[in-house]
């Protein structure tokens, strides 16, 4: 049996793989990759919030 949980894994450049991001874009969801340079610097700059629970009485 493997003690994963002892040692953490650590991998070399070549042993990983790109996480490719995908984002909802008027309706539809699209990779980030597949942006032109304009949207792509739109995305970057969005800003996230959450919004905080409405009471109703």
């Amino acid at each position: 049996m493997s003690r994963l949980k002892d040692k953490p894994i650590q991998l070399k450049d070549e042993e990983r793989q790109r996480c490719e991001v995908w984002t909802r874009v008027m309706g539809y969801h699209r990779p980030v990759s597949a942006f032109n340079p304009g949207k792509r610097s739109e995305h970057v700059e969005r800003t996230f919030f959450r919004e905080c629970r409405t009471v109703s009485e």
